[in-house]
């Protein structure tokens, strides 16, 4: 690999001789330096990394700035081998831009303030769906469809030991998905710290060891993920609430708890700790899942009033209070009274300390702002994932970072969310991809819809489970499939059908001469599409 630096303070030909010298001491590298155009060239093993070679220049008292790290190649890898690229973060956008890079030629410098893996394996998506499979067992084993012939029973919960189990696969997945593979990687040299941008070519790390660092890079990329977002309700803030990351940690289970908010986080989380034995009572601003077609919110809340869930709507707190291991929140319908508050509103991106406005990176409502390429307002800065305005799933944050990668390394990508599945792991499930009704309408869509009962689909008679519902929306005069919104049992596994039709742009029609196995959930997607054509409560089981 070559490399450019310009140098900067030489004052005779002896200076460059001195560099040269100090540069050729290093293991593999082969520099020459020249006086009079005041720059080097480098010739270098990849271990031996641009920073080293800055600071073996600048250690002698010169200035030093990158000017060009190239290897260049004819290969589909893009034709900016060998850059430096920085990462700021380690969770699915920074991993995933990292590896990607490095598989690209590139030498990355990854930089982490906190625990390797960022939100995802630590205290989001891993460590909630193992709890939330925890209770889903719980539940079943105090009551199902099939009790009048399986006795039922209330389950004794330990949440100590469901912790510790929890937490051992939470630590397994870390090792084995990002620890290890930083440290078997050549390639990928790690920082613990703060990282900040000096300028568009420079961060500045302060270290966990109290010491200050500089790394130069060619290309960046923020990866910093976001954490959850505090509501500006009075009080709240003097009050020991607990966040997502704090109820995902705790190993009791409140007899009584209240939660605000009204999204995925707050209703996966509030279904859970119901299922082990608390009671919970979510408040809601609006309703349940303003945001979309208001047929979920409304599935959603009957199958929670079923389960004892307690859902309040058009829910205006004035006052949180904290007394006696008591939180009183004061609403215009009288006080509401816990054990414990979980506050679950949103995720807010950590993006603060970064000093991006000195450098012209641009924000909008706290969120880095990215084009489809995954570029930044500045030209050598890209980003992914939580901290920018992006939708904050892990899936799209990684699709993101490797995308970023090849625009990083001379390549070109695009991120195109057109066909994005949501999951969210309640029982039952929702999932959605593509546009809601109102959506496609909103855009000037002539729009034709449907909407399947489950009562109609075999899966979920034969499992005594019929509550919720499966819609197609399509374009009225093409049939073309425009969005699928589905409240089912494994209603996640059901949406990626829907999401490659989407992709393929296929028709209703299209979608109905299919061949689904008999006794699938799946098999859903196929009736609510015959729907468009018939009736389909005239139909056998299994017609095609």
């Amino acid at each position: 690999m070559q490399t450019t630096i310009t140098i900067t303070g030489m004052t005779c030909t002896r200076c460059a001789d001195s560099i040269q010298a100090a540069l050729n001491a290093l293991p593999g590298v082969e520099a020459v330096v020249s006086y009079d155009q005041s720059r080097t060239v480098i010739t270098r093993p990849g271990e031996v990394g641009t920073e080293r070679l800055l600071e073996t220049i600048r250690a002698k008292g010169y200035g030093a700035e990158l000017t060009q790290a190239t290897e260049r190649a004819s290969s589909d890898r893009g034709n900016e081998q060998g850059l430096h690229i920085a990462v700021i973060g380690s969770g699915g956008s920074a991993m995933a831009a990292a590896l990607k890079s490095v598989e690209r030629g590139a030498y990355v410098t990854l930089i982490e303030q906190d625990t390797i893996g960022g939100t995802c394996v630590n205290i989001g998506c891993v460590p909630s769906k193992i709890m939330i499979r925890a209770a889903h067992v719980a539940h079943h084993r105090r009551e199902s469809p099939f009790d009048d012939g399986i006795t039922a029973s209330a389950p004794s919960i330990d949440r100590g030991r469901l912790l510790a189990q929890q937490q051992g696969r939470v630590e397994e997945l870390r090792h084995g998905k990002y620890e290890s593979i930083l440290e078997g990687n050549p390639a990928i040299t790690v920082i613990r710290g703060r990282a900040r941008f000096r300028d568009a070519q420079t961060l500045i790390v302060d270290q966990d060891d109290g010491s200050e660092r500089e790394v130069a890079f060619d290309r960046a990329f923020i990866g910093t993920g976001a954490r959850p977002a505090m509501p500006p309700l009075s009080g709240l803030a003097d009050t020991p609430y607990w966040t997502s990351t704090d109820a995902l940690a705790s190993d009791t289970l409140p007899e009584r708890l209240a939660v605000i908010g009204a999204s995925v986080v707050a209703v996966e989380l509030a279904q859970a700790f119901a299922r082990l034995g608390s009671q919970v009572t979510v408040l809601a601003r609006s309703r349940l899942f303003s945001r979309e077609d208001p047929a979920i919110g409304e599935a959603l809340e009957a199958a929670f009033q079923t389960e004892g869930i307690e859902v309040l709507r058009g829910v205006q707190i004035s006052q949180v209070v904290h007394t006696h291991e008591e939180f009183v929140l004061t609403t215009e319908t009288g006080d509401i009274k816990a054990d414990k508050l979980l506050v679950a509103t949103g995720r807010t991106p950590n993006i603060e300390t970064l000093n991006l406005d000195a450098i012209g990176v641009e924000t909008a409502r706290g969120a880095i702002l990215v084009d489809d390429s995954l570029r930044t307002t500045v030209p050598t800065i890209y980003a992914a994932g939580d901290c920018t305005d992006q939708p904050q799933f892990v899936y799209v944050a990684a699709a993101g970072g490797s995308r970023a990668a090849i625009n990083m390394t001379g390549g070109e990508a695009r991120l195109d969310l057109s066909a994005m599945p949501a999951v969210v792991f309640t029982d039952p499930q929702i999932a959605t991809v593509g546009l809601s009704e109102a959506e496609a309408q909103a855009q000037g869509f002539a729009t034709d819809s449907r909407t399947l009962t489950l009562d109609n689909v075999p899966r979920a008679l034969v499992n005594f489970e019929t509550g919720g519902f499966i819609k197609i929306v399509a374009e009225r005069d093409s049939g073309r499939l425009l969005g699928v919104q589905a409240v089912t049992g494994e209603a996640g596994e059901l949406i990626q059908t829907a999401v490659m039709a989407l992709r393929a742009r296929m028709t209703v029609q299209d979608i109905a001469d299919e061949l689904f196995p008999y006794l699938t959930m799946v098999e859903g997607l196929k009736l609510c599409a015959q729907t468009f054509t018939k009736d389909v409560k005239q139909l056998s089981c299994c017609a095609g």
